[in-house]
């Protein structure tokens, strides 16, 4: 209400639990430990997430050991713009933010050494990967050959599936590209050429940040990258792979402070290497995680609500919710 508001301003609550629902405060004051938020679409998860990174911030931890994850950086710069403006201190600019990615580059530029990195090396696109694939592809001969062969792009698609899934190449091609089964043994070769001219070159693909980032746990450097962050923030987790999964899980380990935020009904990047099973596991992966649903939702009225709320509860595989809405 508006009084209930207003007392919060006039009161000594912290900004960064203003005008916050019950499950949000919930979520924003969860201490040490594992914890899911399952945010319901339209629940305010971005401003839980937000107001989280603030209270961290504003109640000690140095700014600078706390990581946020997201699914992209626009994403990562709009939560730390908005978690600084609930606390005085600008120390939030130094907290740990981006995407996978790009966090996996800093870190590899700073310990990549350990992992058979050289200084300097260089970070192809997509774009660039398809093309090497096609040069590769025309250089071995299999361009030219009686049978089709693979366009470029399908080519890195599979490599990168491959990658991100943790699965056996033939499983990939049977599971998502039957129409290349004739040529496993050639995508074989071709991913060896392909890993040893990137290395000649001193070049590393989006999926080897990821994939190096995890070689690190296993290297001297694994204790000090564990090591730097007493808290790690995670969006979208329903869009993660199981690469990303792992990092996390070797980062904080079965019982740190590792906050993930998602819903695994919003889950839509499977064609990309995305596993709901992420989600849908974290509570049996993680025995300590604290739950916490917001499930109130912001955004839409009651009649659309019952109509996502009868699609949700049709899945198989699905964490019980039931979105809810104060609106007429």
């Amino acid at each position: 209400s508006v009084e209930h508001m207003f007392d919060e301003l006039t009161s000594d609550v912290p900004p960064w639990l203003v005008g916050l629902n019950d499950p949000q405060r919930e979520a924003v004051l969860h201490g040490n430990g594992p914890l899911l938020v399952i945010a319901g679409a339209g629940s305010g998860k971005t401003r839980a997430l937000a107001s989280r990174v603030a209270r961290l911030v504003d109640e000690g931890v140095p700014a600078e050991r706390v990581l946020l994850l997201t699914f992209t950086r626009r994403a990562a710069a709009e939560m730390l713009r908005r978690s600084g403006a609930l606390i005085s201190d600008r120390s939030v600019g130094r907290v740990w933010g981006g995407t996978f990615h790009a966090v996996g580059n800093r870190l590899l530029r700073r310990y990549g050494n350990a992992v058979g990195l050289q200084d300097g090396f260089t970070v192809i696109d997509q774009a660039d990967t398809a093309s090497l694939f096609g040069m590769l592809r025309t250089e071995r001969g299999f361009s030219a050959s009686k049978q089709r062969f693979p366009k470029k792009e399908t080519i890195a698609a599979v490599y990168s599936r491959t990658v991100n899934a943790r699965t056996p190449l033939a499983e990939t091609v049977e599971d998502r590209f039957p129409w290349v089964a004739e040529h496993i043994d050639a995508l074989r070769d071709l991913f060896r050429a392909y890993t040893a001219r990137k290395r000649e070159h001193n070049v590393v693909d989006y999926d080897d940040l990821l994939l190096y980032w995890s070689a690190l746990f296993d290297s001297q450097a694994g204790n000090t990258v564990r090591g730097l962050f007493d808290h790690v923030l995670v969006d979208e987790y329903q869009d993660t792979n199981r690469s990303q999964a792992e990092i996390l899980r070797s980062l904080c380990g079965a019982g740190g402070n590792l906050t993930v935020v998602g819903d695994d009904a919003q889950a839509i990047y499977s064609f990309r290497g995305a596993t709901v099973e992420n989600i849908l596991e974290f509570p049996d992966s993680y025995e300590a995680a604290k739950v916490v649903k917001l499930e109130q939702n912001y955004r839409s009225t009651p009649q659309i609500l019952d109509a996502a709320n009868a699609v949700i509860e049709a899945s198989p595989e699905v964490i019980p919710k039931r979105l809810w809405t104060e609106r007429g």
